[in-house]
């Protein structure tokens, strides 16, 4: 016990060290501890507690989780809510039909009993936050294996939700920091009326396309409006015509001040996940085996949804959220790999090892720390085939749609054994799930996946991991024939055939869905992944789990007096702050910090099927129509800032000095998107759509003007 007494200590006197903060991902409760000072030296206009204050309202009542994955903040005193059009895409996909096209038409709500209700859409406002890490870690020892230790931790967390839980009026989140040395707690509001207001065009909202998507110089109007509403007293509540706008605590003003070359700037959001503190070991398999798996697998997707979508609107609409999911995260896993490649990632980690073993061989640490290294050099040899099935098997074979659709199935097993209620309950989630899943279903492309992922396992997957039908298979045409033969006698594979099923769940049709074939195969999947992947690979996790809270302890006392380390992040609100800027990517190319809409007429020359100009927009640019928004003739559209930023970003609010609203986050620059395991100052950007291209997008192209009138607007 001691030892972890002393660890906890070590952690105290790290936060409240004073030093400097260059970079990284902040808790907004510590600001006022140990990086405030240095956000004002750097011309921050505000103090910690207009950031994050339970007492008072501040800037974090108007930050939100948006949806389950982006952030969005409230810009009016009505609820009105701004994020990326990338992040509110399948809400205004599952607003959309053939017949009202608002991904390529644009929607936007003239008065207000127009906005559409989006089902299933939440947001989620931060309440405070709390150190629990005594409470957290109270009984747990160093003797204790990590599933002992995880046991007593999920132990103490549970009854400290419980404690904090007011009614189930709030929902609350524990989450490790550091790699277990620190804990802290989050008690959030969620609510559950949500309803979309405002959409610019694809051509507008998500211009450049996978052509620019990370890249830099950008154009693009990544945003999207929408509003929260409440019942009469202001509580969440499920959707209702009786349903108000809320009256938010806080909303933010809006800058048309514009900025300059290393003005400050300000990010507050939900970082989704970094590892910045793994060791060489982890960076090897990461970018040698798991991510070139993964691009290969889903370039071999993208190309088959591609075929289909050019060449049918229908399936375009229906695949469009998809095909942007997908295509996100390979894109940025191929600069991850190149941007490591050109700082030398693996090298600079490794001459920092060196560093630290010199340095736990001059220290008396040498018994803590000396077999840490080593030890991670053994386990990273022996997991890294495990990690190339996993991604064999988690982006490969459970990739087809038809695998989400079928794993409802097994809410059937048991099924005598279920109350009515019960039963009621599953037969009418089965049938939303499976309307929803046909409403954005195309078989063709279904098809052409399957036997893709079964042909790539069976060509490189080890022998030894190898199970039936892959046994069975001498050639690619088996695998073929294989997927044939699932389609051909699945009652999943046509709506006409599972909705009768659904129905009427009788014992016999629940049995023609529990023997249905590829709900088998997935099955068969899944038992051979938990029975020969998943013991090992945890063992081995579990081995690094321990090895991690060990290395960043170590770490963070290795650089105690020389700067502090950022927690990594976990999807928990941070503030990060940098300033207005360029970079240079390569030798002899120099990227300005903004960009004009005269870049978007000049890339709507270029023929490019992804830089297409909205007729209104070019005769808007032509006339020099610009409103309040533009300066010096020009209109501004996005622009760069030094903010460490990563998924789940998408949305944030970025702020200049003064705490106002100049533009909403929506990407990092390619050459930068190694930032989630290495950060490098010199390179790493967060790509901003100016919060003036914004305006005058709802302003003076779709001419809404009453949702300008509720914005509080700070002129020049």
């Amino acid at each position: 016990m001691k030892k972890l007494q002393f660890f906890i200590l070590l952690f105290i006197v790290f936060i409240t060290t004073i030093a400097r903060a260059d970079e990284g991902m902040w808790i907004p409760m510590l600001l006022g501890k140990y990086t405030i000072a240095d956000m004002q030296k750097k011309g921050f206009h505000l103090t910690a507690k207009d950031i994050y204050d339970i007492n008072h309202a501040s800037m974090k009542d108007a930050v939100l989780i948006f949806g389950r994955g982006c952030t969005g903040e409230i810009v009016s005193n009505q609820g009105l809510v701004f994020t990326n059009h990338h992040c509110g895409y399948s809400s205004i996909q599952s607003a959309s039909s053939v017949e009202h096209d608002y991904l390529t038409d644009g929607f936007w709500a003239k008065k207000i009993t127009d906005e559409i209700p989006i089902a299933g859409l939440t947001v989620t406002f931060l309440e405070r936050i709390e150190d629990v890490t005594s409470k957290v870690l109270a009984n747990v020892k160093p003797s204790d294996t990590e599933q002992e230790r995880e046991e007593k931790i999920k132990a103490n967390s549970d009854a400290l939700i419980k404690a904090n839980d007011a009614n189930g009026i709030f929902d609350i989140k524990i989450k490790p920091f550091y790699y277990g040395n620190a804990y802290y707690m989050f008690v959030y509001k969620i609510y559950r009326d949500i309803r979309l207001v405002g959409a610019p065009p694809s051509a507008i909202g998500k211009f450049g396309g996978d052509t620019d998507n990370w890249m830099w110089p950008r154009h693009t109007g990544d945003f999207s409006v929408f509003r929260i509403y409440a019942d009469k007293a202001g509580n969440p509540a499920k959707y209702s015509p009786q349903n108000i706008p809320l009256k938010p605590k806080k909303h933010f003003k809006i800058s048309l001040k514009g900025f300059k070359k290393n003005d400050f700037t300000m990010v507050m959001g939900y970082p989704g996940t970094t590892q910045e503190y793994l060791p060489s070991y982890a960076i090897e398999v990461i970018t040698q085996t798991k991510n070139p798996i993964s691009i290969d697998l889903r370039r071999h997707i993208l190309d088959t949804m591609d075929k289909y979508m050019k060449t049918n609107d229908k399936v375009r609409i229906q695949y469009a959220a998809k095909y942007a999911g997908i295509a996100n995260y390979w894109k940025k896993w191929i600069g991850e790999n190149m941007g490591i490649d050109r700082v030398n990632g693996l090298q600079r980690k490794q001459n920092f090892e060196k560093q630290f073993t010199q340095w736990v061989a001059q220290s008396n640490n040498q018994k803590q720390y000396a077999s840490l290294l080593p030890h991670y050099k053994t386990i990273y040899h022996d997991i890294k085939p495990l990690v190339a099935v996993r991604q064999y098997i988690i982006e490969g074979l459970l990739a087809p749609n038809l695998m989400s659709l079928t794993r409802n199935f097994s809410l059937l097993k048991d099924w005598d054994k279920k109350t009515d209620e019960e039963k009621n309950k599953i037969q009418k989630l089965l049938q939303s799930r499976a309307k929803r899943f046909f409403k954005d279903f195309y078989l063709p492309i279904d098809k052409e996946i399957f036997e893709m992922v079964l042909q790539q396992y069976f060509e490189k997957v080890d022998k030894q991991y190898q199970f039936a039908p892959f046994t069975e298979f001498k050639t690619n045409d088996d695998a073929t024939q294989y997927v044939k033969s699932l389609l051909e006698h699945s009652v999943a594979t046509d709506s006409s055939k599972l909705y009768p099923l659904l129905n009427d769940l009788s014992s016999q049709n629940i049995t023609t869905l529990l023997n249905d074939p590829i709900y088998q195969f997935r099955n068969a999947i899944i038992d051979f992944y938990l029975t020969h992947i998943q013991p090992q690979y945890s063992q081995f996790q579990a081995q690094l789990d321990s090895l991690n809270r060990l290395y960043m302890s170590a770490q963070i006392e290795f650089y105690k007096d020389k700067k502090r380390l950022s927690p990594d992040a976990n999807f928990t609100m941070r503030v990060a702050y940098g300033k207005i800027g360029g970079y240079e990517p390569r030798d002899g190319v120099v990227y300005k910090y903004q960009t004009y809409l005269s870049g978007i007429i000049e890339k709507g020359k270029m023929g490019v099927y992804d830089y297409i100009v909205p007729k209104r927009l070019a005769q808007l640019y032509e006339n020099k129509d610009f409103g309040p928004y533009g300066e010096n003739n020009r209109l501004p559209v996005c622009f760069l800032a030094s903010n460490h930023t990563t998924g789940g970003n998408s949305g944030s609010p970025v702020f200049n000095a003064d705490g106002e609203l100049i533009g909403i986050n929506f990407d990092r620059n390619w050459e930068g998107t190694m930032s989630d395991l290495i950060y490098d100052t010199s390179i790493c950007r967060n790509i901003v759509v100016d919060i003036r291209y914004v305006l005058f997008v709802i302003d003076k192209y779709a001419e809404t003007h009453r949702l300008i009138e509720e914005l509080d607007l700070v002129k020049k």
